[in-house]
């Protein structure tokens, strides 16, 4: 896998999203995208994927993708159709119209690799980095920073649940 930044979102895709939520509050990937930009990056996640093959979906969108799929509570099928159907994710992921998205069982791989790369952790943690260095998670009171549910979530995932264990959209609104 060759790490690549992942591209602006889609000037046609961008226009409709301002136009629907125009004088409105937006959806939460397109808050993700707003104020964290390419919050996974792929070189987090090359360890776990290798430089030979055929190019495969990038691997820090797929990261984006399960914490919008456990913030929606979406099964990996749901999740997959919102990638191809959703706007707001495809804003969020930099796609333009025309991407045909990935079959579902893309998502159960993604996250078979990085627990056996013992990545777990890295989403959560790259999630409260961005977060905070936002100002919108700050050092003191109660917050959910502890991992371990996480990290079990990813071991114990079956396709089709929901996957990981913080609430993405209270942290990502500061709420």
């Amino acid at each position: 896998m060759e790490p690549r930044s992942w591209p602006e979102p889609a000037r046609e895709v961008a226009r409709a999203v301002r136009a629907k939520y125009r004088g409105r509050e937006v959806p939460l990937p397109v808050a993700v995208r707003d104020r964290l930009g390419e919050l996974f990056a792929d070189a987090e996640f090359a360890g776990a994927f290798g430089a030979r093959g055929p190019r495969g979906w990038s691997p820090g969108r797929l990261a984006l993708v399960t914490v919008f799929q456990m913030a929606e509570n979406l099964t990996d099928r749901q999740a997959a159709e919102a990638v191809r159907d959703k706007l707001s994710w495809a804003y969020a992921l930099g796609l333009g119209l025309e991407d045909p998205g990935f079959d579902f069982s893309v998502l159960s791989q993604f996250r078979t690799r990085v627990a056996e790369h013992h990545l777990e952790e890295k989403v959560l943690d790259l999630l409260l980095a961005a977060l905070t260095e936002q100002g919108l998670l700050g050092a003191g009171g109660k917050q959910r920073t502890d991992s371990t549910s996480v990290v079990a979530a990813v071991r114990v995932r079956v396709p089709e649940t929901p996957s990981m264990a913080c609430d993405v959209h209270v942290l990502a609104n500061g709420r």
